[in-house]
C-alpha cells in the first residue's frame, strides 16, 4: 500500500473511532465515560483496567479467529470486511478508553 492510500485508511479509521466513541459513549456512559469499567471492576473485585482487558480480549480473540481463517485461505469481501471493521474499531476504542483510565489514575494518585 502506498503512502497516500495508507493515509486515507488512517484518516477513515480515526473518523470511525471518533464517531464510535461518541455514539457508544452516549449510549453506555453518558456522564463518566469510564463508569462501565469501574462498575465491572467493583462487581468482580478487580481493577478497572483488568475489567477493560477482559472485555477487549473478546475482540482480540475474534480478530485472531479471522486471521486464522485467512491462513486457511478465506477471502475478505465487502460484507465480510464489516466484521473486521467492527472488531478493529472496537479494539482501538478500548485502547483509547484504557488511556483514559490510566490518565485518570495518574491524576488521582
Amino acid at each position: 500500500m502506498n503512502q497516500d492510500d495508507f493515509n486515507l485508511v488512517t484518516e477513515a479509521r480515526i473518523d470511525k473511532l471518533r464517531t464510535g466513541l461518541a455514539v457508544k459513549g452516549a449510549e453506555y456512559a453518558p456522564v463518566d465515560k469510564l463508569s462501565n469499567f469501574k462498575k465491572a471492576a467493583l462487581f468482580r473485585g478487580i481493577t478497572p483496567e483488568d475489567a477493560l482487558m477482559g472485555m477487549v480480549i473478546k475482540h482480540i480473540t475474534a480478530l485472531d479467529d479471522f486471521i486464522g481463517d485467512l491462513t486457511k485461505g478465506s477471502t475478505i469481501t465487502g460484507e465480510e470486511y464489516k466484521k473486521w471493521d467492527e472488531k478493529i474499531g472496537d479494539t482501538m476504542a478500548y485502547g483509547v478508553l484504557l488511556d483514559g483510565l490510566i490518565v485518570e489514575r495518574m491524576n488521582n494518585d
